[in-house]
């Protein structure tokens, strides 16, 4: 299944969407891993996970569950520290609600949730054109230990994120 060019993704949705959320946000490393991010969980093709019963909780290019969304609001963007990206965010759904849905219909905020997701991430980025060190990282604190993502199988998608 092919999905969104992905130069398209990365020029058009996700360089923009990352710079509107403020400094530090848009590193090249940042731009390589949010695009390599949405083709290692969905190919960049899917708006809502597939499971061989029907749907999954994930939502978005990006695959974010809901729980992990809401956390983001929950426990880092309602804090002063982080109006800055927060302001940003609502901006760019105006008077939307900020809601695990919106994900599906909204590249540029599934975006922008995913850059927060890594945010978050105790560790700094990779290189921008270390594309087994953004498999690893997406792995360690996108997907998780009991993800289904594999690390070395993916390298070549963030390779692709990287070329785009």
């Amino acid at each position: 299944m092919t999905g969104i060019d992905t130069a398209q993704l990365k020029q058009f949705v996700v360089i923009p969407t990352l710079q509107q959320m403020g400094a530090g946000m848009a590193s090249m490393a940042a731009i390589n891993l949010v695009v390599g991010t949405a083709l290692a969980e969905s190919n960049a093709a899917f708006l809502r996970q597939v499971t061989n019963s029907g749907f999954g909780p994930a939502r978005g290019l990006w695959q974010m569950e809901p729980f992990t969304h809401d956390d983001c609001w929950s426990n880092w963007l309602r804090y002063p520290p982080q109006s800055k990206a927060a302001t940003a965010i609502r901006a760019m759904i105006g008077n939307l609600p900020a809601e695990a849905d919106l994900m599906i219909v909204h590249l540029a905020y599934a975006c922008a949730m995913c850059r927060v997701k890594y945010f978050r991430a105790p560790t700094a980025l990779p290189r921008f054109d270390d594309a087994a060190g953004l498999s690893r990282y997406h792995k360690q604190f996108y997907n998780s230990a009991l993800g289904a993502a594999d690390p070395v199988a993916n390298v070549a998608r963030f390779r692709e994120a990287i070329r785009s």
